[in-house]
């Protein structure tokens, strides 16, 4: 799928999101990665073979922690 030089990741590599950017929909709220991946603004993916990828979201309980 990609032409670009030096080739992007792959989809099913652990650096997929380094990926040029194929199409950016920001008022829908997602982008096409070169390498067929789909993210989504609440950080979600979808990958080409169906895979989902939640959303990277704190959990309940998760406190930022700050140098006083």
């Amino acid at each position: 799928m990609c032409q670009h030089q030096p080739a992007c990741p792959p989809a099913d590599s652990a650096d997929h999101d380094a990926a040029r950017l194929m199409a950016h929909h920001p008022e829908q709220g997602w982008s096409l990665l070169c390498n067929g991946v789909l993210l989504f603004e609440d950080t979600g993916e979808l990958l080409p073979d169906g895979k989902v990828i939640n959303p990277n979201r704190p959990q309940r309980g998760d406190q930022v922690v700050t140098a006083a």
